[in-house]
């Protein structure tokens, strides 16, 4: 099945404007397709996602799994893992990979709980 060309007459509207004009169009329907994707980012994370942020900063795959198995015991996990440590280093003024390495060895959760409004629903 052969599909009918019609890019003249779909593109009709576009034909009279600068390249200026495009440029601004384009990236407004860019922002219109992923306006909605970053709304979901605020609010939906999973233990995965969480995981790959810490491997990111640079904690190994088995302290990475730590510290999010802690963060979900804790029901802070939409507070973002990479988050509650750096915000628990920076307040602790120490490197945050040893912050990470302490939510793992050591309980401060009443600490970072407070950090986040104490809200366990969240």
């Amino acid at each position: 099945m052969a599909r009918p060309d019609d890019f003249e007459e779909r593109s009709a509207h576009l034909k009279n404007l600068t390249d200026e004009e495009l440029d601004k169009r384009f990236w407004e329907l860019v922002e219109k397709v992923v306006d909605p994707l970053i709304d979901l980012a605020k609010t939906h994370t999973s233990p995965s996602i969480e995981r790959s942020v810490l491997l990111r900063m640079g904690f190994d795959s088995i302290t990475a799994k730590n510290i999010v198995d802690k963060i979900f015991e804790q029901k802070l996990l939409g507070k973002g893992a990479g988050n509650i440590v750096y915000r628990f280093a920076k307040s602790k003024k120490i490197d945050y990979l040893m912050a990470g390495e302490m939510l793992v060895k050591e309980d401060h959760w009443d600490e970072v709980r407070e950090m986040f409004g104490d809200d366990k629903n969240a």
